[in-house]
């Protein structure tokens, strides 16, 4: 139906590597069909075992306390109205130009020390192709029934593919208006893709696709930012990336919110990891903190937004 499309198409999804990407825009006003709160417990306990996706189906119309934030936390009040950035952009097409290479770099550095967040264009993954069909197949996931979905839940953080809700539901005093699905992509691909979901059909397909030109952007970039940031020993962190690290590509779900001004996406927070590349739809709500504010990043179309993780800062800090 038209009401059903509607609602699909406002779900912002996100596809990361690496890490997550904090988000504070919980989504649009849901017209919904009844209101649940918190007075059964059973019920309640209910709600947050099965997710965000299955309140925004069930039609609710106010937000379940579990997920109503303390009015200091809340995004009216944590964030101006507003207030908007433009994160730099580094252009990979210009950085394989030997005569250009230095500015890309410069301004790659001054990315990193001063907002430790920018924008990648041109980087050689087909926007309405392998990008494209990654958010589709993410949309498609999200819409299976809870059944299937609930197939891959698992609290076992080591898991090759996992499923679930909130940032840390075991431990969040208030719980987070997202749901989400990780997938490990540690090399060689082919031996973790047949643990991923198989369905849609096409899932592990697509996914595995991306991935793999996902890949290849975050070892250009890291190259770049270790050169940029004027740090040694680059081959030797690229080795410990390649053979030791934890490669984790994470779809985030916030489907449409009754009540977005209470609650948020995704708690403030840093990335632990050393980069992070996101891949937005065309719904904002990403939002950085710089200069001690909150700021909504400006989408850039075919971009990955690039977030610098706590292991690069404490690799490259002098």
């Amino acid at each position: 139906s038209s009401n059903k499309l509607s609602i699909y198409s406002q779900i912002p999804i996100e596809v990361t590597a690496m890490a997550i990407v904090g988000l504070s825009n919980a989504g649009d006003r849901l017209p919904g069909k009844r209101a649940v709160g918190d007075d059964d417990e059973a019920a309640a306990a209910d709600y947050r075992l099965k997710g965000v996706r299955h309140l925004s189906d069930a039609g609710i119309t106010r937000l379940p306390g579990r997920y109503v934030l303390p009015a200091s936390d809340r995004p009216g009040r944590s964030v101006s109205a507003g207030t908007r950035v433009k994160l730099p952009v580094v252009d990979l097409g210009r950085l394989r130009v030997p005569s250009e290479r230095a500015a890309v770099l410069k301004t790659l550095e001054a990315a990193c020390r001063e907002f430790g967040f920018f924008q990648v264009v041109n980087h050689g993954v087909d926007v309405d192709g392998a990008a494209a069909r990654m958010l589709d197949v993410a949309e498609r996931f999200f819409e299976l029934p809870f059944q299937e979905r609930a197939r891959y839940m698992s609290a076992d953080v080591r898991a090759p593919v996992r499923y679930g809700t909130s940032f840390n539901q075991a431990n969040d005093a208030v719980l987070c208006w997202r749901d989400f699905l990780k997938l490990s992509c540690a090399p060689p691909l082919r031996d973790v893709v047949p643990s991923w979901p198989d369905s849609p059909a096409d899932l592990r397909e697509v996914a595995a696709e991306y991935a793999a030109a996902n890949r290849r952007v975050f070892v250009e970039v890291v190259e770049a930012a270790l050169e940029a940031m004027g740090v040694g020993g680059g081959d030797g962190v690229m080795e410990e990336l390649a053979t030791a690290g934890s490669h984790m590509m994470t779809v985030n779900c916030y489907p449409a919110c009754p009540q977005p001004e209470l609650t948020l996406g995704m708690p403030p927070h840093s990335d632990y990891g050393f980069l992070t590349l996101v891949l937005q739809d065309e719904v904002e709500g990403l939002q950085v903190m710089h200069g001690g504010e909150w700021l909504t990043v400006d989408p850039v179309p075919g971009s990955f937004v690039v977030n610098v993780g706590d292991h690069f800062e404490v690799h490259t800090s002098t």
